[in-house]
């Protein structure tokens, strides 16, 4: 592994990404329903590690692609309300980014690598980002 400067070892950063379309109907904080409507969400996953493989990769783009296919299955083409993870709480951009990282951080059973964020866009220009306890 390479020598650390200033005693910071290096980290390295894997995203992928992936979409899903759904629909959610939100409440405002009045109590006041929106109309239920749909989004095409797009999710980005970054994971971290601390070296590299001895293929020299953090991490196959393919293996971490799965799990993320497996885990937006799940919520792909559906009304969010009606997803048992958003029964109790709102499937609000935010809400859906710690659902998808605590789903992902179950299934991620890569040595040396950690889960870092999940990103979910609503929009190209609207956003919630998740960061937790991985593993």
């Amino acid at each position: 592994m390479p020598s650390c400067l200033f005693g910071v070892q290096p980290v390295y950063e894997v995203t992928v990404e992936a979409d899903f379309a759904a629909a959610h109907q939100l409440q405002n904080d009045h109590g006041e329903k929106e109309p239920l409507h749909g989004h095409n969400f797009r999710v980005q996953v970054s994971v971290t590690a601390q070296g590299l493989d001895g293929a020299g990769m953090a991490v196959d783009f393919k293996r971490l692609e799965q799990e993320m296919r497996e885990v937006l299955g799940d919520l792909d083409h559906r009304n969010l309300n009606e997803v048992s993870a958003f029964r109790q709480v709102s499937p609000s951009v935010e809400n859906i980014a710690r659902h998808l990282f605590e789903a992902l951080s179950r299934r991620l059973k890569i040595p040396a690598v950690r889960l870092h964020r999940v990103t979910v866009f609503e929009t190209d220009r609207c956003s919630a980002t998740y960061h937790g306890e991985s593993r």
